[in-house]
């Protein structure tokens, strides 16, 4: 049984990747069927203006900065009669994709070499196309979309938000396997 170094899987680690951030460029830009995923408050103008000048960052309304806050039964009140909510700002002026592009095409490699490093570990050189895919595409899945549900379980995305980010890690992860299975050694 031969042992598959890391280094031989340089190809399906770029590839695999590369085809993820494809695929994802795919459902985010051409099926868009996350358009659906954020909605419109119900006087935008009004929240515009109260939130202008409030600088990049994550915020909770109301907020509460320890469990010790969190007993204070002005915050309490505060909860009960509501709003309450998580909000993340972004700098002023027009979206700048690059560097978030840049940033998911390495998360995206990150995740292949994580792949790699566990299908050398436990798979031998020559092994058939399926075991490769079965074990490469949990690492992958497990990967794209294993976290998901914390975002729905504690930080109030959507569960049909959610479901979405799941079907889409499970096609990275399948897409993921198949490239392993298909270029390994």
């Amino acid at each position: 049984m031969a042992e598959v170094g890391l280094m031989s899987l340089w190809l399906p680690i770029v590839l695999s990747a590369l085809i993820v951030f494809i695929a994802s460029s795919l459902v985010w830009m051409v099926v868009k069927w996350h358009d659906s995923d954020w909605s419109k408050l119900p006087d935008e103008e009004a929240a515009r203006a109260a939130l202008k000048g409030v600088g990049p960052g994550q915020y909770s309304i109301p907020h509460a900065a320890s469990n010790t806050a969190r007993q204070d039964p002005e915050w309490m009140e505060k909860c009960k009669e509501g709003p309450m909510g998580m909000l993340v700002m972004f700098p002023s002026g027009l979206p700048a994709m690059g560097k978030q592009l840049v940033q998911w095409m390495v998360y995206c490699l990150v995740i292949s070499l994580l792949v790699a490093y566990v299908a050398s570990a436990t798979l031998a050189e020559g092994t058939a196309y399926l075991k490769v895919f079965q074990v490469a595409g949990t690492v992958a899945v497990l990967a794209y979309a294993g976290a998901a549900a914390q975002g729905a379980i504690w930080f109030g995305h959507t569960w049909s938000r959610t479901v979405k980010d799941i079907v889409d890690g499970v096609v990275y992860g399948l897409l993921s396997a198949g490239v392993f299975g298909w270029l390994w050694p």
